[in-house]
């Protein structure tokens, strides 16, 4: 999984997260992007919440809440990945003093110490042989008009393609 098809969101917001992570708390949380794992002694370095105003490229007002989780992909002390609970924790400390909207687009910014930060999206964490899996995508830019259009075509062609063409949703 390295595109991501803008038919189709991978995104999946703090509060989904959060409730997967708590069927194993004590599991290895390892985030890959680029086609790799994060090194095991990752921090989570900064959360940030954010309320954002927007005018699209169509001329269309925009607005929309944004959680940013800042990971740190680093290799220090002998660490082992940290455990799902351990993140969630962190989490819930930082809820303690910003508020946090379970909803909202989740967006994390990855860095190592050579490369400059870089915004990516999540996909849902994916419990493999004890530890969870979270994929990252880069974040790409896109034309809401466009994708609001498409999610509309995709909508049509659910309800009124050839299986569908005798059913009552087609107008």
């Amino acid at each position: 999984m390295n595109a991501i098809d803008k038919t189709v969101s991978t995104d999946i917001n703090l509060g989904d997260l959060l409730a997967v992570l708590a069927v194993a708390p004590d599991a290895p949380l390892v985030f890959s992007y680029e086609g790799r794992p994060v090194r095991p002694g990752y921090h989570v370095t900064e959360v940030k919440a954010g309320q954002f105003s927007a005018l699209d490229c169509g001329a269309n007002p925009e607005a929309w809440s944004e959680i940013f989780v800042q990971l740190w992909d680093i290799d220090e002390d002998g660490r082992t990945h940290m455990p799902a609970g351990k993140f969630s924790a962190i989490i819930r400390k930082v809820a303690d003093h910003v508020r946090l909207e379970p909803t909202a687009k989740l967006t994390f910014e990855v860095s190592d110490r050579e490369r400059p930060m870089a915004l990516y999206c999540a996909a849902a964490p994916r419990l493999v042989a004890g530890t969870f899996e979270v994929f990252l995508f880069a974040r790409p830019a896109s034309c809401k008009p466009r994708d609001r259009w498409l999610a509309e075509e995709q909508a049509k062609s659910a309800c009124c393609g050839s299986t569908a063409s005798a059913s009552t949703c087609c107008t």
